[in-house]
């Protein structure tokens, strides 16, 4: 009989017979048992010992199904304290961790019956069948992560040996699209690591680093700097910090940006980008636009021309002067009207010029001409609020996100109505979407039932079928607002109200999403030459690839690509490979031709001519002695 600590209250045994592995908790306790159980002598050995914050009140063990096989977990313990449920997760560390290690993992009891009632009564004692736990022979499903790491209870194994091991990355999927079913509830660093004496060893294969930690971004040291107070617009007053949540709060372009404010009659400043500096304290020039600002965007084929979207359900057209406001704009160039209630959001179309589109609380989104300043288009099929809307990148689709948990995709020229629908966000407190990774996916940035935010991404092509990434970024009030760059496929996130920046690398394939970290260094890799792989070229955005005419017409154009290299700048890709460069020449350019006698003299020499010239005299030399007197 073995003694197991010193406990006042009832232990709770937790067996796998899969495994053999026991974990004993007591109740009251803050320590947790494991062992492993044999038929030989010891009975018992104990295996690790897990010291936790809370105090048990419970305890359970996860199904074998439900742990991430793929890092090696092979078993998982829900620990019930005073206000808490944690997660202990007990794994094997391996070198790799991108296979399924079977010896790890025997067959285990699947979930169907093996005989229903009146056979047991019978006297059938089939036994329940047996599943692979291989995640390879499961149905596919959505891939499911998570973003920042939940608090998870931190279980330090009792033999030493393996502390090294545990701090590697075990958080990692199979890449097959299944779930990690971890994942939401461990941090992958904390998770503790298990030594028994069945023989567990380390796997032959050896992969690369790359397969065995994942994919990563090469954007993943991205470092975000502020840039020198002498560029900052400051002296900002009355800043409008209500706008609509499906406004984006200001806009810019290259030249200049526009920002609401709070005065009466929508007023909004255009402040700009080449005069940074201190704003005057007295008033400055703005756009009246005569009634509370909805939304707001420039025209990305004219940096003069800015749409307004006002809460009396009219869009108002500015044009800017080319030298910037200089007094009050009164007058709009033109006011387009159709929507029945207050607008959401407008945006012009990515390819064509003069073509804008809005949505409404009149559950619509309508599609304006701005040279006959007429709608062209009704685009219908919504049942609740319209959260965002986004063109693709060839103008040809137009995507919507709305409060009915619903994304939407529409062939405007074609069809009024959807053309296909998929299930969106399950809150409905704000949402938004992008286009990604060349037009074939959407993002979608919303909230779920609990109020996490999260990230969805879909194939273009099977809305109907759902998202095939889903994951949650963290929990915060405001909506997380997507700015996707086409050329490099990183979507920057943010909120009104953060104080960060989110960024990751969209693929298309697991883990689909690629977090790009903040790093520092005082000496940037190859800053001489033009980073081309990072840098890839171009939309040339700003120039308008269609007229509206000819798009209304079915016309279907690209923009031209830019090169971002500068003249002056050889590609990365094309630099020579780095040839070690000594700074000191080698001694043997000196003592090569020299003897082993030349050696030591020369030595010596520089020893000596260190301490001075040995035939020069000693100080006490030029002292002047006494007489043999004088010492009487």
């Amino acid at each position: 009989m073995d003694t197991v600590g010193t406990m006042s209250r009832a232990a709770i045994p937790l067996f796998d017979t899969d495994t053999g592995l026991l974990v004993v908790a007591g109740k009251g306790e803050n320590l947790l048992y494991c062992f492993e159980v044999s038929p030989l002598q010891p009975a018992l050995t104990q295996v690790n010992q897990c010291v936790t914050e809370g105090k048990t009140r419970g305890a359970a063990l996860v199904p074998k199904l439900a742990l991430d096989v793929m890092a090696c977990e092979v078993a998982r313990v829900l620990q019930l304290t005073d206000s808490f449920i944690v997660p202990i997760s007990y794994t094997v560390p391996r070198k790799s961790v991108q296979e399924f290690h079977e010896d790890l993992f025997p067959d285990s009891a699947g979930t169907l019956p093996s005989a229903s009632s009146q056979e047991w009564w019978s006297g059938d004692n089939k036994q329940v069948g047996k599943v692979s736990l291989n995640p390879a022979w499961r149905p596919k499903e959505t891939f499911t992560f998570s973003l920042f790491p939940h608090a998870q209870q931190e279980c330090l194994p009792h033999d030493s040996k393996w502390l090294d091991a545990g701090s590697v990355d075990l958080d990692r999927s199979d890449g097959s699209g299944l779930s990690s079913p971890s994942s939401s509830l461990t941090s992958p660093s904390m998770a503790p690591s298990v030594s028994t004496t069945s023989g567990f060893a380390s796997s032959s294969s050896q992969r690369s680093l790359q397969s065995i930690l994942g994919p990563s971004s090469k954007f993943r040291h991205t470092q975000g700097t502020v840039l020198h107070r002498d560029t900052h617009i400051t002296n900002l007053k009355g800043l409008n910090l209500t706008t609509p949540g499906e406004c984006n709060g200001f806009c810019a372009n290259r030249q200049r940006l526009a920002v609401p404010l709070l005065s009466s009659g929508g007023q909004i400043a255009i402040l700009e980008l080449s005069k940074p500096g201190r704003l005057p304290d007295i008033s400055i020039p703005t756009i009246q636009n005569g009634t509370p600002v909805a939304d707001f965007c420039w025209d990305p084929f004219d940096l003069q021309r800015l749409a307004v979207a006002g809460e009396d359900a009219k869009i108002r057209i500015w044009q800017i002067p080319p030298g910037g406001l200089q007094k009050t704009l009164l007058e709009p160039e033109a006011v387009l009207r159709g929507h029945t209630e207050k607008i959401y959001s407008i945006q012009f179309h990515p390819q064509a010029a003069n073509i804008l589109a809005s949505s409404s609380y009149d559950m619509t989104v309508r599609v304006w001409d701005l040279c006959t300043k007429q709608e062209v288009l009704c685009l219908k099929g919504h049942t609740d609020q319209i959260f965002s809307l986004a063109w693709s990148p060839d103008g040809r689709k137009l995507a919507t996100v709305s409060k009915d948990g619903r994304v939407r995709l529409y062939e405007p020229r074609r069809s009024l109505e959807p053309e296909q629908d998929g299930p969106g966000p399950e809150g409905s407190r704000g949402a938004r979407v992008v286009w990604a990774c060349g037009g074939h996916y959407l993002l979608v940035s919303g909230f779920d039932s609990r109020s996490e935010r999260q990230l969805y991404l879909y194939k273009a092509d099977s809305l109907s079928a759902g998202p095939v990434a889903v994951g949650t970024v963290d929990v915060s009030p405001s909506t997380l607002i997507p700015f996707y760059d086409e050329d490099t496929s990183v979507v920057f996130l943010t909120g009104k109200g953060d104080t960060r920046v989110f960024i990751y690398e969209i693929v298309t394939e697991a883990p689909f999403f690629l977090e790009c970290n903040s790093f520092s260094s005082s000496d940037p890799h190859k800053k001489e030459f033009f980073q081309d792989d990072i840098f890839p070229p171009t939309t040339m955005w700003w120039e308008p690839a269609l007229t509206a005419t000819a798009w209304l017409t079915g016309s279907n154009a690209q923009h031209q690509m830019l090169s971002l290299q500068p003249k002056d700048m050889t590609p990365v890709s094309e630099a020579p490979k780095d040839i070690p460069v000594r700074k000191y020449a080698p001694s043997s350019v000196y003592l090569e031709e020299k003897s082993d006698e030349q050696k030591k003299e020369e030595l010596l020499s520089a020893m000596v001519a260190k301490l001075g010239n040995r035939e020069d005299p000693l100080p006490q030399d030029s002292f002047e002695g006494v007489d043999e007197d004088e010492w009487d």
